[in-house]
């Protein structure tokens, strides 16, 4: 039997793909825009993408990605991602995959690996490239799991376990292996963003947040801005308002979200909140509680112009 080609995972992609991207399968969204987005923010997790049809301008953290049709891109870090859909139309649907990568995986897998294993260069934590082509055949099988419940459970685990033993034989293995570094800059700046994003209400003490990354807090400092291109601070702003978006699709209140994600000041949130997403609080929480059009941009979701260029990592300093 032939191995499937990248049109039939583009199939696949779209037989199943959701304006809302949501799969009975953990972990992994497949969707579709029919038109073109406005910009939005989010903040991706390690994680892996595919475009299988259309365009997607990106800025990861504070460069800029062109993500086209049959390119992929490997998140090994919390980092704050800006984007828009530019290319998608009801004849031909932007079509993508998002699948998270858990880094206990990866260390398990490096660990079972014999022989040469990528070197963590603990300098990027995005990166694109073509889709490597070993990675076809395992992709369709995930996505084809949505119609066949039953297996989720058992076989899902073993084709996302396959897919990151691809990704770390593919360009993105170097980067991917960082996750398994539990001394790399990366790896240290990622449990202080996940305690963020955990405690995201709480009040942030920043020399806590350095003890727990194991560094001084001038270093902290350093590495968590040149990781997530943010201040700690910032990062904990950009998280709680994502999370009150997240309330304002619900029935809560304005307010009641405001001091559930932990702000004290309800004018301090409705500015911080127009100034992330161009829109207040009210005239967002109408939009979020109406009816999904087609043109849905799952990172707009309570759940992410610009320019493009070569350019295609974020390295630390």
């Amino acid at each position: 039997m032939m191995k499937p080609q990248f049109p039939d995972l583009v199939t696949v992609i779209e037989r199943y793909a959701r304006y809302d991207y949501v799969t009975p399968v953990p972990g992994l969204k497949v969707g579709r825009t029919d038109h073109p987005t406005e910009v939005s923010h989010s903040i991706y997790q390690p994680s892996f993408g595919l475009v299988g049809r259309g365009v997607k301008e990106l800025m990861v953290g504070e460069v800029p990605f062109h993500y086209a049709a049959g390119e992929s891109l490997l998140c090994a870090a919390d980092v704050p991602v800006t984007s828009r859909v530019t290319q998608a139309s009801p004849a031909a649907p932007y079509l993508a995959i998002h699948l998270d990568i858990d880094p206990v995986v990866v260390a398990e897998l490096l660990r079972e690996q014999s022989g040469s294993r990528p070197i963590s260069p603990d300098v990027k934590v995005a990166g694109k490239y073509a889709l490597d082509v070993d990675l076809i055949d395992p992709l369709v099988r995930l996505v084809a799991l949505i119609e066949r419940p039953r297996d989720i459970a058992v076989m899902a685990p073993l084709i996302r376990r396959e897919i990151v033993w691809r990704l770390l034989h593919s360009d993105h293995g170097p980067m991917l292996a960082q996750l398994a570094f539990a001394n790399g800059h990366a790896a240290r700046i990622g449990r202080t963003t996940a305690w963020i994003r955990e405690n995201f209400a709480a009040m942030l003490r920043i020399a806590d947040l350095a003890a727990l990354a194991n560094m001084s807090v001038p270093s902290f400092h350093r590495h968590f801005k040149a990781v997530t291109s943010m201040t700690p601070v910032q990062f904990q702003k950009r998280v709680r308002l994502q999370e009150a978006r997240r309330g304002l699709s619900g029935a809560s209140t304005i307010s009641a979200v405001a001091y559930d994600v932990g702000y004290e000041s309800i004018s301090q949130f409705n500015r911080d909140y127009r100034r992330l997403f161009n829109l207040t609080p009210s005239d967002d929480a109408a939009t979020l509680r109406a009816p999904q059009r087609p043109g849905h941009d799952p990172d707009r979701a309570p759940v992410s112009g610009c320019g493009s260029l070569r350019t295609q990592h974020v390295r630390l300093s």
